[in-house]
């Protein structure tokens, strides 16, 4: 893979010319910052930026009162190529608060490795409706412990609205939920992104994860993308190079409340 041209090609498709995430949201460009505005339960952020040291400041301030008039705490997703150098430092003198670092993977759907096999006793199910939805945000609570109500009822927004861009599916042993996960679709790019991967307590180290990872990848190249792109905990990239995915740099969210 050339890293460089493909970064390149993430930063056009996904970041600079972002589409909205859902049928409540708006995505806006305001100067030298993409941004999307949605509601209390969806995502708010800035996604992309081109700034410079003269204008740098003035940027994060707009966003800022942009936001705050609106009431929503907002994300600023800064990738390690960001320019200015320096742009995590003012976003935390500015009175951001950063979360844990990530990389950010890729891999070519057609030479990724996607002979991994569901657990015996586990089958996967499908979520195309209110139900299914409330199992993934029974996991997604399970797994990392937090309100899986935003989660519910954006992916609930997006299945009624626009089905075609989102896949959502959950693990089950028997009738109770042990694992899900999501890809979401962008028509007219070549990137699905996988989100939200998650495998309960006392059901990890047996390959939930790997597995979900394949049946989304096998999901997007039956529907012609060329790339997966991941957003990676420390947890979950060895097993995605073992897939075949490549890091290409880091992402950190910079959080803002007002």
């Amino acid at each position: 893979m050339d890293h460089a041209a493909v970064l390149a090609l993430f930063d056009r498709d996904m970041r600079e010319g972002a589409r909205p995430d859902g049928p409540d949201a708006l995505v806006e460009r305001v100067g030298g910052v993409v941004r999307q505005v949605s509601s209390a339960h969806g995502w708010n952020g800035v996604v992309w930026s081109d700034l410079g040291d003269a204008n740098v400041d003035e940027a994060i301030a707009g966003q800022i009162a942009h936001f705050s008039g609106l009431g929503r705490e907002f994300e600023w997703k800064l990738y390690g190529h960001d320019l200015p150098a320096d742009l995590g430092q003012r976003l935390r003198d500015a009175g951001f608060t950063s979360r844990p670092e990530e990389t950010l993977m890729i891999g070519e759907v057609a030479d990724l490795t996607l002979d991994a096999e569901l657990p015996e006793g586990i089958r996967v199910l499908p979520v195309t409706d209110r139900a299914g939805v409330d199992l993934v945000a029974e996991v997604h609570e399970k797994t990392f412990g937090t309100d899986g109500s935003g989660l519910r009822d954006q992916l609930l927004g997006r299945l009624t609205a626009a089905p075609d861009t989102v896949v959502a599916v959950v693990a089950l042993a028997g009738d109770t939920p042990v694992s899900a996960a999501r890809m979401e679709l962008v028509p007219g790019t070549r990137f699905a992104g996988l989100w939200g991967g998650g495998t309960v307590e006392g059901r990890r180290g047996r390959g939930l994860y790997r597995a979900l990872v394949a049946h989304r990848a096998r999901a997007a190249a039956d529907r012609g993308y060329r790339y997966l792109q991941v957003d990676a905990m420390s947890t979950s990239r060895p097993i995605l190079e073992r897939l075949g995915f490549e890091p290409l740099t880091t992402t950190t969210p910079y959080v803002y409340t007002p």
